[in-house]
């Protein structure tokens, strides 16, 4: 997809600092900014490190200027108390997003363009830019001041006598390390064309000072600090090439130096991503790549899933709720396969790591992220030729001491009752998804049997049942456990009032009759622990009391405890963050129960489609452009909230996209080409501005 603000919306600041863009690599490091390119996070950068503690913000950004006839035009923006400054916003004529970030200034009758790559295997930054105008403009030289920050990505940084400010002279740049134990920095340039050494007028500075309070106002809106000193050790001066001719120059930073021509480096890395985004076209194909964002290879060389852009690591949980769609079903089997590998050498007592750490000191504190082992497993059987055999080699082991682990109690609370249900947790521990806390206690308090960990439970009981008669072993469950399990669960958590649906957490013969999106797992799941009979009440239920165009409600808003705004400091959005907000994820398994109860399936495919139309044609251009964020406000319009761009949420609806395009193809592709006319055609405001997004299908979008 291309992404497309024309002037006025880059001149909408408000609008404006709330779209973001991000670049990544395989490695785990990102690019990340606005479309003004004015940093509104401390997550910002436009080189953030993953090294092997932690990413780290090595660049912050760059002050740009243009000098000609006498004059300095300054491209660049932050935030200052009370002010942006620069004031280089007011050039920018347009912005674009399609592989990499497109910046197009205007100053008079010149106009500049700035483009960004991500090196994709190494930590490497490369700018280009490109100049246009009259034969007779005179000289024109780009100049560049580096900001650096060299800090964690969580943390600020202010001015402080232990940075070392010397410079090392290289050709046509230079290197810097700031911290001991920090990565060196080596920022260099190269007209198009040249060389890679030579005398070019390119010249460095060294001026080694302090920019103070640069402010990020989404920390400030989210109660964090927000504001630090970022350091700029010089200045550097690049002649832009002379017109009518033309041409363009490069700005590489990294951390090593660069010897490469930058002209192939930037065709090289152009080619990649270019090939990248051809494999595939449609909403689909853009949410096959951009799944590819989350799938890197860490410092410590393990496979590995980030949980969401900018602040999370890798989560157990989330990695293998995302798996499926990441990997299995976006050509990525390898990658996947690799994942469940490693997953499976790091259980314990039964559980995999709620998060993974490179120092091996994972957290175990998740009762049903090794129950999302089973169902990838399922996915692997399902997906792949000869999926049986690499079970059978690689995961029989670790589904088995999944089942052992639990069955002897792994601590925590967490054991099998008497009639075989799941029981985790104390007043104490937050061990579901649900897990957000205040004050050292849980929001949303769910030890006891919680309704969808008893279905997953279950669900890992049946396959593994399944698997040892194709193995020729004992079944794990026996022969009436299955029996009574589903018996029991019916007993203690179906509630027949309000047309029938499943309470969210039995405890201590008490069950909290929450409306919560939880139940859906009893319907949605392979091997689904809620008869038949009961199913459609229980769809009917969310569908009407949760389903939202974004996702689906975490509580009915009927009940009192509901939170429709998740915003303020941690303490609020920690309130809210199950108790009403929404969450996209959970559209891929309300698919699986809406397909499994309803008698025409095409109709609710075009049904459904419909309702989620928004989080599609309006979405995917704001917060993180092209991404799905973690979560929405659960009272209209549904303001996007949480991390820019999640793995759960893209891998879930692509997973659901996938499942409708199936089974009502003809419904999907008129449904794909309406939602990529209103892409193409937006509403427009008389001062908002417009982004227009153009979606590769191989075809001009036609409205239906």
């Amino acid at each position: 997809m291309r992404f497309s603000f024309d002037k006025a919306a880059c001149q909408n600041t408000r609008r404006a600092l709330s779209r973001e863009w991000l670049l990544t690599n395989a490695r785990g490091d990102y690019a990340s900014s606005t479309i003004l390119c004015c940093n509104t996070r401390k997550y910002h950068g436009l080189l953030v490190v993953n090294t092997d503690f932690g990413r780290h913000v090595l660049l912050s950004t760059l002050e740009e200027s243009v000098i000609g006839g006498g004059k300095e035009f300054f491209l660049s923006v932050r935030k200052h108390p009370g002010t942006l400054y620069p004031h280089g916003h007011q050039y920018l004529e347009s912005f674009n997003l399609e592989q990499w970030p497109q910046c197009v200034y205007r100053v008079g009758e010149v106009r500049l363009c700035r483009e960004i790559l991500l090196s994709q295997n190494e930590s490497r930054l490369v700018l280009r830019y490109s100049i246009d105008g009259p034969a007779n403009m005179p000289p024109l030289t780009l100049r560049i001041r580096p900001m650096l920050a060299f800090r964690n990505f969580h943390a600020l940084t202010k001015a402080n006598p232990t940075l070392r400010e010397e410079t090392s002279a290289m050709e046509r740049g230079f290197g810097i390390s700031p911290y001991v134990g920090l990565p060196s920095l080596y920022v260099q340039a190269q007209s198009a064309g040249q060389v890679p050494l030579g005398n070019t007028g390119i010249g460095f500075t060294p001026e080694p000072t302090w920019c103070h309070n640069v402010e990020y106002f989404k920390e400030q809106e989210r109660g964090f600090p927000y504001e630090e000193d970022l350091f700029m050790p010089g200045m550097l001066e690049i002649p832009l090439p002379q017109l009518p001719k033309g041409g363009c120059v490069y700005v590489v930073v990294g951390t090593s130096p660069c010897d490469d021509d930058l002209d192939e480096l930037w065709q090289e890395e152009s080619q990649v991503r270019l090939k990248a985004h051809k494999n595939g076209g449609g909403i689909i194909g853009h949410l096959e790549q951009a799944g590819q964002q989350f799938c890197i290879t860490t410092a410590k060389e393990r496979p590995a899933v980030l949980a969401g852009y900018h602040w999370f690591d890798a989560w157990g949980r989330d990695t293998l709720i995302s798996l499926p769609g990441l990997a299995f079903m976006s050509g990525r089997e390898d990658f996947g396969l690799k994942v469940l590998v490693d997953v499976s050498t790091h259980i314990r007592n039964g559980l995999v790591p709620n998060m993974f750490s490179d120092t091996g000191d994972h957290a175990y504190n998740s009762v049903d992220a090794a129950l999302w082992y089973a169902y990838c497993v399922q996915t692997v059987l399902d997906t792949m030729p000869g999926g049986k055999a690499w079970v059978h080699e690689h995961a029989w082991s670790a589904l088995k001491a999944i089942i052992e682990g639990y069955r002897k109690g792994p601590g925590m609370g967490i054991y099998v009752d008497e009639q075989g249900l799941l029981h985790a947790g104390d007043d104490r521990t937050q061990l579901t998804w649900m897990d957000a806390q205040a004050d050292g206690h849980p929001v949303t308090p769910r030890h006891g049997c919680p309704v969808e960990v008893n279905a997953l439970w279950y669900n890992t009981l049946a396959l593994t049942d399944q698997l040892a008669v194709i193995f020729n072993e004992p079944k794990p469950s026996g022969d009436d456990l299955l029996a009574t399990m589903r018996k029991a669960f019916l007993k203690r958590f179906w509630i027949s009032e309000k047309g029938g649906y499943l309470g969210d957490v039995w405890r201590n013969g008490v069950l909290d009759r929450s409306i919560r999106p939880n139940q859906i797992f009893a319907v949605s799941l392979p091997h689904a622990i809620l008869q038949e009979e009961y199913q459609p009440q229980v769809v009917e239920c969310v569908r009407n009391r949760l389903l939202t165009p974004f996702g689906l409600r975490t509580l009915s808003p009927d009940d009192s405890a509901y939170k429709g705004r998740y915003h303020g400091d941690p303490a609020s959005r920690d309130a809210a963050y199950h108790q009403g907000t929404v969450w996209p994820w959970l559209l891929g398994h309300y698919t699986d129960a809406l397909l499994r109860v309803v008698y025409d399936d095409q109709a609710a495919a075009q049904d459904l489609l419909e309702t989620v139309t928004p989080l599609f044609s309006v979405h995917l251009a704001r917060a993180g452009l092209g991404g799905i964020s973690e979560v929405f406000d659960g009272t209209p319009p549904h303001e996007p909230e949480g991390c820019i761009t999640q793995a759960w949420s893209v891998a879930e609806c692509l997973r659901m996209l996938k499942r409708l395009r199936t089974i009502a193809t003809d419904i999907f592709q008129m449904w794909e080409n309406k939602v990529a006319y209103q892409m193409a055609h937006p509403a427009s405001g008389d001062t908002a501005g417009v982004c227009r997004i153009t979606m590769t299908t191989g075809k001009p979008a036609e409205k239906k």
